[in-house]
């Protein structure tokens, strides 16, 4: 079978969207648990730590030389994903235009089900705005101020006043908001799509598979949430 199969047939350009797509979501787990960091800056855990958790953790995962690799993948993985999603979504806009899609058409499935590529034209946009905020500044100008914790003599780039610069703007928190919105509906279906996609359809593995993805999305996007809001209403702050 020739690789091009994977990359313009039907199944194989599904087949692409799911393997990628879990990778994308293995990757929200690893980041969402280091932007947490920032919590521990909340005065029930430690209000004097103006930062340094998270911006260890940041600096630890920009120093890496596995992770700039990584990242390297993670671009091309989420590259492959939206061109082929946008390719699936033409095909079959294109069965629609020409009829082949008739009898029960959508009846019975989620208005998000069928709105996947408009929520993943919302994050992409999302992504590039938030990718323009904190990688561009961290790993390409360079240009955040640096800090030294008196707990060691380590200089790191302060994300974390960055982040709280640019959250104090109302309007770009709304933005965060929306894009985390459409995160979670475009999870809500994609994580258990993925997972029929790759070969399970066992009804009793697909009630657990959509039960943890809805509780993974929930989880996952609250947190996500809670950044920017934390950060506007100073909960969250440098000293």
């Amino acid at each position: 079978m020739k690789w091009s199969y994977f990359f313009t047939s039907a199944v194989g350009r599904k087949l692409v969207m799911a393997l990628t797509g879990l990778f994308l979501i293995s990757f929200l787990l690893v980041h969402v648990g280091l932007n947490s960091c920032i919590f521990n800056d909340l005065a029930i855990f430690d209000p004097t730590d103006n930062g340094s958790m998270f911006n260890r953790a940041a600096n630890f995962m920009g120093a890496s030389l596995v992770i700039r690799i990584m990242e390297i993948g993670l671009f091309g993985f989420l590259i492959l994903h939206v061109v082929q999603g946008y390719a699936v979504e033409a095909k079959n806009k294109s069965r629609r235009t020409h009829g082949y899609e008739k009898g029960l058409g959508n009846r019975g499935s989620k208005w998000y089900s069928r709105s996947m590529a408009l929520l993943g034209t919302l994050i992409l946009l999302f992504l590039i705005m938030h990718i323009s905020h904190f990688w561009v500044p961290s790993r390409v100008t360079h240009n955040l101020e640096s800090v030294v914790y008196k707990n060691g003599a380590v200089e790191t780039h302060n994300l974390f006043l960055r982040m709280y610069e640019v959250f104090q703007n109302p309007f770009i928190v709304i933005l965060y908001l929306a894009g985390v919105i459409s995160l979670a509906y475009h999870l809500f279906h994609g994580f258990q799509s993925a997972f029929r996609t790759i070969g399970v359809h066992n009804k009793k593995y697909l009630v657990l598979l959509q039960s943890l993805g809805y509780g993974f999305t929930i989880i996952v996007c609250i947190l996500f949430a809670l950044m920017p809001i934390s950060m506007y209403m100073n909960w969250v702050s440098p000293n």
